[in-house]
């Protein structure tokens, strides 16, 4: 099928037929963090150091990520010879995965079709979590049409505008990463999606260093995006290494991105791909830990009293209180009023009120005054 193709002629899968609400998507509209674990095609190595089957081993990575309470796994689907020319040069550090070609390195990771897609689909349904992959190939974007409810567009696509259309047509909500490129490429590609597609679109912030140098993180274009791109949703594809206190998430998620995806492994130590700057289990659990700790101290932003606050703003503010002995009948004048903790009685804006009032009986220096303690003047006037 040519890339210009209509792709409203692919047909969607019968089996899909009401599940399609992006898990996603409905935590974004709901105001929620949301964490995504990019297995890829991590699942190879997983298979050859455990000594089990990729499929075995795409498994368990999606039950793990369960564990750690993930709320949606993404594959990679493609083929070498679709995706890469056979002389196309590398672009991450060959200390940690020595392959030089990306036709060589694509090439080891790509036996999985739309049959083991949606077998991985159906497993995560079964364990309640959302599936998708990243089409990179117009077969693997019809494919995927029936075994997914978002569509996601990598950086490297992200100037490949009939592609973009292409997936565009298919009506789904859409994530796109925009790593390398210039405000000029992310508008294109925004108005690229809009000319057939109005549903949700996610921009991720995402730097493509493998891994990413933390002095290179440049989180502030997140909240460039959400500035440029108000009426879109903004995320975060990360590939920094992990740290212990989560310090580039929590940064990210404090500058608006509320989905981060972040690349996922079972073993870190692994050679080669995405395991190296890849999050295990336990840095999930970290990460969404930090992300409910951050959401506790962020509050919900009301401009109002708290409940526990209470006490302490009844016994912090003042009242007016006698600043001299008055007699009955005499009448107030501010010098015989002054304002002191706790703020049980009159509320000192109100001070003017009490002027030219006479007592109605003696009142005591230091005493907490209220309104029932005062009567018009005589005369009726105020002094």
């Amino acid at each position: 099928m040519s890339i210009d193709e209509d792709s409203s002629n692919s047909t969607a899968d019968p089996a899909n037929q009401g599940r399609n609400k992006s898990t996603v998507i409905e935590r974004l509209t709901e105001g929620k963090f949301t964490l995504i674990a990019e297995i890829g095609v991590n699942y190879y190595d997983i298979a050859r150091e455990r000594s089990i089957t990729p499929m075995e081993a795409a498994k368990q990575m999606i039950k793990e990520a369960v564990d750690a309470g993930i709320h949606a796994v993404k594959f990679q689907s493609y083929k070498a010879g679709t995706l890469a020319a056979k002389a196309s040069p590398y672009y991450w550090d060959i200390n940690e995965e020595p392959t030089t070609t990306q036709y060589e390195l694509f090439r080891k990771f790509d036996s999985f079709g739309e049959k083991e897609y949606r077998e991985l689909r159906e497993y995560s349904d079964s364990l309640n979590i959302e599936f998708f992959s990243t089409a990179f190939d117009v077969e693997s974007a019809d494919y995927l049409d029936g075994l997914m409810n978002v569509y996601k567009i990598s950086s490297s696509d992200i100037s490949n505008l009939p592609f973009i259309e292409y997936q565009a047509k298919k009506n789904k909500p859409m994530i796109m990463s925009v790593g390398a490129s210039e405000l000029s490429e992310i508008e294109a590609a925004v108005d690229s999606i809009r000319k057939y597609n109005d549903e949700p679109i996610v921009l991720m912030h995402c730097v493509l260093e493998y891994p990413t140098p933390l002095q290179h993180a440049n989180l502030l274009k997140i909240a460039s995006l959400r500035n440029q791109f108000p009426d879109l949703y903004t995320g975060y594809s990360d590939h920094t290494k992990p740290t212990a206190d989560c310090d580039v998430i929590k940064t990210a998620y404090n500058l608006g991105a509320m989905v981060v995806e972040k690349h996922f492994t079972l073993d870190k130590t692994l050679k080669g791909n995405d395991h190296y700057h890849a999050m295990d289990p336990e840095d999930a659990v970290n990460i969404l830990s930090a992300i409910d700790r951050m959401d506790m101290l962020r509050g919900s932003g009301s401009l109002s009293c708290l409940e526990s606050e209470h006490k302490a703003r009844v016994n912090a503010r003042r009242s007016i209180v006698s600043a001299v002995d008055i007699r009955a009948g005499e009448v107030i004048t501010e010098s015989m009023l002054t304002y002191k903790r706790p703020g049980v009685g009159i509320t000192p804006d109100r001070m003017p009120e009490l002027i030219g009032l006479a007592a109605k009986h003696d009142i005591e220096q230091d005493t907490i005054l209220s309104m029932d303690m005062f009567e018009e003047n005589k005369n009726g006037s105020r002094t």
